[in-house]
This record gives structure tokens, C-alpha cells and sequence, in this order.
């Protein structure tokens, strides 16, 4: 049988990997100790050159299904990770066959949610591993796709400013649909409750966090947020035709949420008293576009977000109001942000994302400020947070596996 590679964007050297060997049996030559999720399936990640991968052994059929469904919501925009190829045609050297194998890009700075606790999160990071997966989960719905396995484990996370930002890693269940019903988007949510449920107690059974962990309290949580941000998303709302004002100050909510409304269906009534409105079309990203817009840098959104207030601060600051906001962005990047990411050392610039380093000082200038009373300069706090914080925080861009 001849091996068949199918493959987006081809990296050659995949060629190289061995497939006539069970995954199970890669060794070291190919595999690297990166964190991965828990999966039914056999799972290894493999550096080739530059490149990192996440191989998955699975039926061929499932394979090119979650193949081509990933490139769907890579077209969409939507947080997931980025699939390579497919390899069929395996057969061992006794001629027996072997199963298809999945590639995917490893997500930079992301780390599945056994390894987050690993390295450092609490039980009270919970509810922001819960907001990071509803808002994936919402928006996934709005694009009408069925996810039907949700969980953590089907989940990587990468830090955003203090919260977290989540893709989904498996999508192996899941459908798009040319729409989804309220009865479809409700199972999603509770298997998500059902696994998540599992998985936290699994989480304290592992000693993974020091903590009790209110299982039951973070479900509900996690029930509670998804329907309250779908709400805010889609929700109809009525009002007096005096208080057209409503209509600026949803939109306001929405984006102070993150979200842009790309559609407004707006409706009144035969006399033209009651205005009703409802979002037709959202999406996430406002804050992430805003910032690449202004300066090219591409971030998470809460992380876009922290960098613009920072903007408008040295704008404030430098007497900058009336300047164009394109060239000011300018120069706050090449006079704050750069110098700022100059200045963290060659050897721990895989620790953490540029854009979260700043968030990072950021905080830490707060608690120098406070400490001092008075605020102390941004650059100083900077030497300082290297020396004292990231010197000790471990490698997450590609952050090997915790003994």
C-alpha cells in the first residue's frame, strides 16, 4: 500500500517521520515532551526544523472529517487549531496496515488545562478557565457549529491578560450546520457541565491543585455565563422611541465585551412608539482588530485591550489628544512597547507571549506604586519584573511535560 499524504501548506520533512512504526513507539529522535491533552486516541508532538506538530492516530474516514472541518473554522475565524494533513497508506514492515494519522500546528504559548495547574494556577483561576471556554463555546454557536464533546480536555489555553483565551484542539464530534437549534446549543451545555464536572474532580484527585475544588459551584457557573453571554449577543430588546440612545449604548456593551455587531435589526411598531432591537451578526475581536489596525501587533483581546488603554494613557500623558490616534500608536509602539520587549533577555522570550510580559508589568508597576507611593517609571519596573518574576516562571512556548 503506498503511503498518501494530503497535506495544507506541505511541509516536505513530514516525509521523514516514521510511518511505518505504531505512534505509540516514536521515540525521542522524533517526539518531544510538550503537554498534551488527555485523548482516546494516541497522541505525540514531533519537531520538524522549525516546525511543531500534534500527530493523532484515528480511523481514516474520522481524520479527513476533522481535517476538512478544521479548515472550515480556520475560514470562519474561529479559534481552533490549524490542521496540517492527513497521512494514510501506513503499513508496518510485516505489512500490516496502521491507523490514519491527523496533523495539526502546535499553538504557540498554549497548554492544556492538567499542565496550566502544573505550572502555577490555583483553584481560583477556575472561573477564568470557565469565561474562556464559554466565550469559545458561544462563538462557535453562532456560527452555527455543534461542537457535541465539549471539555476541558478538548481545550487549549493560552494566557490574556491575566484571563485566558481558549481553541478548541478536537473537533472530532463536531458539525456545522446551516443553523443550530436552542435544543442543539443546550446539549452542548450540558455535556459540558457533565465533563467538566469529571474533570475538576479529576484535577483534585491528581493533587493538581492544592485547593478544594467546588465542582458543583463552577458548573453552575459555567451554565450561568454562557446564557447570560448569549443573552447580551442575541437578546431582543424594547424600548420607547425616545430612547433611541438604547440602541449606541448595546452596541457600547457588546463591544466593551469585546465583540463588534456587524448586523442591527432594528423594528418598530405600527405607530412607531416601541423600538425593538436584536443583534443579527457578532463577533469577537473588536479590541484585537482595533490595536492591529493601529500598530500591526496581533494579540489576544483582553490583551488588545490592556495594550490600548495603555495607548490612551501616553496620550493623556504626552499631551498627544488632538494627533492623529495612527501616529500615535506609532510612537507609543517605538518608544514604550519595543524598548519595553528589548529589554527581556534572549533565554526568556519563550516564556511568555510579548503582549502579556507588558500586561504582566504592568501589574507589576501597581504593586511597585503602591509599595513606593508614588508611580514608578514603567522601565524600571520593567529590569525589575525580569529580574524578580520572569527569571522564575517556566518556558510556555514550548513548555515540556511536568515530571
Amino acid at each position: 500500500m503506498a503511503l498518501h499524504v494530503v497535506a495544507h501548506r506541505p511541509d516536505p520533512a513530514i516525509m521523514q517521520l516514521p510511518w511505518s512504526v505504531p505512534l505509540e513507539e516514536w521515540d525521542e529522535r522524533y517526539v518531544v515532551p510538550l503537554p498534551r491533552g488527555l485523548s482516546r486516541h494516541v497522541v505525540r508532538i514531533v519537531r520538524l526544523g522549525a516546525a511543531t506538530y500534534a500527530v493523532k492516530e484515528t480511523v481514516e474516514a474520522i481524520a479527513f472529517r476533522e481535517y476538512r472541518l478544521l479548515r472550515d473554522l480556520q475560514r470562519l475565524g474561529l479559534p481552533a487549531v490549524m490542521p496540517q494533513g492527513v497521512v494514510t497508506g501506513r503499513v508496518d514492515p510485516a505489512g500490516e496496515e496502521l491507523p490514519a494519522a491527523l496533523l495539526t500546528q502546535h499553538l504557540r504559548f498554549s497548554l492544556p488545562y492538567r499542565s496550566l495547574f502544573s505550572h502555577g494556577t490555583t483553584a481560583e483561576g477556575l472561573p477564568s478557565l470557565v469565561d474562556a471556554m464559554v466565550v469559545l463555546l458561544v462563538r462557535l454557536h453562532l456560527a452555527d457549529f455543534f461542537w457535541g464533546d465539549v471539555s476541558l480536555s478538548n481545550v487549549l489555553f493560552r494566557r490574556d491578560a491575566g484571563g485566558f483565551a481558549a481553541y478548541l484542539v478536537d473537533a472530532e464530534t463536531g458539525e456545522l450546520r446551516p443553523s443550530l437549534s436552542r435544543q442543539m446549543r443546550e446539549h452542548d451545555v450540558t455535556i459540558a457541565t457533565e465533563n467538566v464536572f469529571a474533570e475538576l474532580l479529576d484535577l483534585q484527585a491528581s493533587r493538581l491543585v492544592r485547593d478544594e475544588v467546588p465542582a458543583d459551584q463552577i458548573v453552575a457557573l459555567l451554565q450561568r455565563r454562557y446564557h447570560e453571554l448569549w443573552d447580551e449577543l442575541t437578546g431582543a430588546e424594547e424600548f420607547s422611541a425616545r430612547e433611541m440612545w438604547r440602541i449606541e449604548q448595546r452596541i457600547e456593551r457588546l463591544n466593551k465585551l469585546g465583540f463588534d455587531v456587524e448586523e442591527l435589526d432594528i423594528v418598530t411598531d405600527f405607530d412607531g412608539d416601541t423600538v425593538r432591537i436584536q443583534p443579527r451578526a457578532v463577533e469577537l475581536g473588536h479590541h484585537r482588530r482595533e490595536l492591529r489596525s493601529l500598530t500591526g501587533l496581533d494579540v489576544e483581546d483582553a490583551q488588545a485591550q490592556r495594550l490600548l488603554n495603555d495607548i490612551a494613557r501616553f496620550t493623556a500623558h504626552r499631551g498627544l489628544g488632538r494627533e492623529d490616534r495612527v501616529l500615535v500608536a506609532s510612537r507609543w509602539l517605538t518608544e514604550v512597547f519595543e524598548p519595553l520587549m528589548a529589554m527581556v533577555p534572549p533565554e526568556a522570550r519563550g516564556k511568555l507571549e510579548p503582549a502579556e510580559i507588558f500586561h504582566e508589568v504592568l501589574v507589576h508597576r501597581w504593586y511597585l506604586s503602591e509599595r513606593a507611593g508614588h508611580e514608578v517609571d514603567l522601565f524600571e519596573t520593567a529590569r525589575d519584573y525580569i529580574e524578580t518574576v520572569l527569571a522564575s516562571k517556566p518556558e510556555e512556548a514550548l513548555t515540556p511535560e511536568p515530571d
